[in-house]
């Protein structure tokens, strides 16, 4: 193992106990919580080394870049998730590769993920991507536009919706993150009044490389980490 694989397992590590600690800390297990990798920052060596380093959970945010992993990287055992934006023309070539897409955020990407999951005979888990700080930067739905869409999710066959998936704002600070997390937790709990019957919103995926502990203090049970997990992997 080189200097830069040692680095890697290490920040692994390193991720991964503070993600313990901080659902220890909530009364949690650490086992209630998935590390997702996001890999986009680097190449398909440094990703295969990730995995063998006991990372198995992966996203990616551009479809293209997950066509290329996926294909590269199809001999090992990874989950994939997509957590970018995902265009409707995309959509007949990732669905075969994704364990979760994280980021549905219209009743018309609903529509087509449902319809290509039914030609392809298979069940796709969803989350619906929120934008719980109201940034008017960032994508996703707002929380008043989610109560009619769950109530309508039954009409879709082919798509398990499995929760709710947001970021913190682009200039909160670590007390207004925490409520950021805490307010998509709250959601998630109201939304569970109106589920239609068999769906269950567990999946909460917040929390990013600067902010993952927080978002698992707040009921996090995906953590989408980049950075932290390659800072000094210099390859």
């Amino acid at each position: 193992m080189g200097a830069w694989e040692r680095r890697l397992a290490d920040n692994l590590a390193g991720v991964s106990n503070q993600i313990a600690e901080a659902a220890r800390g909530s009364g949690r297990s650490p086992s209630d919580v998935t590390l997702v990798a996001v890999t986009k920052y680097v190449d398909s060596d440094v990703t295969a080394s990730l995995v063998r380093a006991g990372c198995h959970h992966l996203g990616e945010s551009r479809p293209q870049v997950l066509w290329q992993k996926a294909d590269a990287l199809r001999d090992l055992p990874i989950e994939w998730h997509m957590i970018g934006h995902l265009q409707r023309n995309k959509i007949r070539r990732t669905l075969p590769l994704v364990a979760c897409i994280h980021s549905a955020d219209s009743d018309r990407l609903l529509g087509s993920l449902d319809d290509e999951a039914r030609r392809a005979a298979r069940t796709i888990r969803v989350l619906l991507e929120v934008n719980i700080s109201g940034d008017a930067e960032k994508t996703g739905l707002r929380p008043d536009q989610l109560p009619p869409l769950v109530e309508r999710i039954a009409q879709w066959d082919s798509i398990a919706l499995c929760g709710l998936m947001a970021m913190s704002g682009r200039w909160s600070d670590p007390a207004q993150s925490q409520r950021e997390f805490a307010q998509l937790r709250q959601l998630r709990d109201r939304l569970q009044t109106c589920c239609p019957a068999g769906t269950s919103l567990r999946e909460l995926s917040m929390g990013m490389s600067h902010d993952f502990p927080l978002a698992v203090k707040e009921g996090a049970t995906m953590v989408r980490v980049g950075s932290a997990l390659f800072e000094g992997v210099d390859v």
